[in-house]
């Protein structure tokens, strides 16, 4: 467990969390790892977790149909994935999948779910961080979107 907070602590997506929100999250949290290929999560899948990646590379990937899978952004150590806990109905909207070895610290989304409500400045301060997480993966996306159907300026 030690090895979890310290890695809690040190996370970016944490960085001047208030040590109280800190020990809540530490409650919710486990030690994972994922093998090079292996699914995290799929789209359309109950989301019930969010994954603080701490070593290794993850692909963030839409299935396109004829077009198969493409990946929309690859995160490292340092990153987060998984926001879709936070959100109604509760379902992956990407898949995630390693690309190599991976390590990450798992948190319970339901039982952080719950915590937001009794909390809602707990709930506040994760809803801040992970409304960027959320903006940085659909300028991905849309970035990848205007890559693949090579939009042209107009001009």
């Amino acid at each position: 467990m030690e090895t979890v907070e310290a890695d809690l602590k040190e996370h970016e997506f944490l960085k001047g969390l208030d040590a109280g929100y800190s020990k809540t999250l530490l409650e919710c949290a486990s030690p994972v790892q994922f093998h090079a290929d292996q699914f995290i999560f799929r789209e359309g899948e109950a989301a019930n977790w969010f994954y603080l990646i701490t070593h290794g590379k993850v692909a963030i990937e839409l299935h396109g149909p004829d077009r198969g899978s493409m990946i929309i952004e690859t995160v490292e150590a340092g990153d987060v994935i998984g926001w879709s806990w936070l959100f109604s109905p509760y379902k992956w909207h990407f898949d995630a999948r390693a690309i190599v070895l991976t390590r990450a610290i798992a948190l319970d989304g339901r039982s952080l779910r719950e915590r937001c409500d009794r909390d809602p400045a707990f709930g506040y301060e994760l809803m801040k961080r992970f409304t960027n997480v959320v903006v940085d993966r659909l300028e991905a996306a849309r970035i990848r979107l205007l890559d693949l159907y090579g939009v042209r300026a107009k001009g």
